[in-house]
């Protein structure tokens, strides 16, 4: 199990895009996270003037600063950007497989004075199996969900 941690050596970036194609985003995305980004987000906006606009929004380590800029200035229509310091405390956390009727899905708990107070299938691994086995994506998650109760944390 991964021990719980507070990281100080994060930072966030944002920049506020008015004039890009919104067909760009994704690929965008992409490009951050294969570059390190531990995530990174759209937020919609309204600027100045009622101008509607994208707020992009990137958590990663200080030293991708550079590669982070770089793809951002390459792949946006921005001419500038914001960053500042964060801390970012994770909770504790394993991964199991969970075999479910369907195929296995990878899932993550997350845990706090040793309880299991949280639970995360991996996306990915549902999609699948509910394309490959004809049934949704609730019935699988349901199902996963099942198999790990959630621990109550005393006040």
């Amino acid at each position: 199990m991964q021990a719980a941690q507070n990281d100080p050596h994060m930072l966030q970036l944002e920049v506020n895009i008015d004039d890009m194609n919104p067909e760009a985003y994704n690929f965008l995305l992409d490009c951050l996270f294969k570059s390190g980004a531990n995530d990174a987000w759209l937020t919609p906006i309204i600027m100045k003037k009622g101008r509607p606009a994208i707020k992009l929004s990137v958590l990663y380590h200080q030293e991708k600063q550079s590669s982070i800029e770089n793809i951002i200035f390459t792949h946006t229509t921005t001419f500038g950007l914001r960053y500042f310091p964060v801390t970012c405390h994770r909770l504790a956390h394993q991964f199991q497989v969970c075999k479910t009727p369907w195929g296995v899905v990878h899932v993550r708990e997350g845990f706090l004075d040793n309880k299991r107070i949280q639970i995360s299938p991996e996306y990915e691994d549902c999609v699948s199996l509910a394309k490959e086995n004809n049934c949704t994506l609730q019935e699988i998650y349901q199902y996963v969900y099942r198999q790990y109760p959630l621990q109550e944390l005393k006040a």
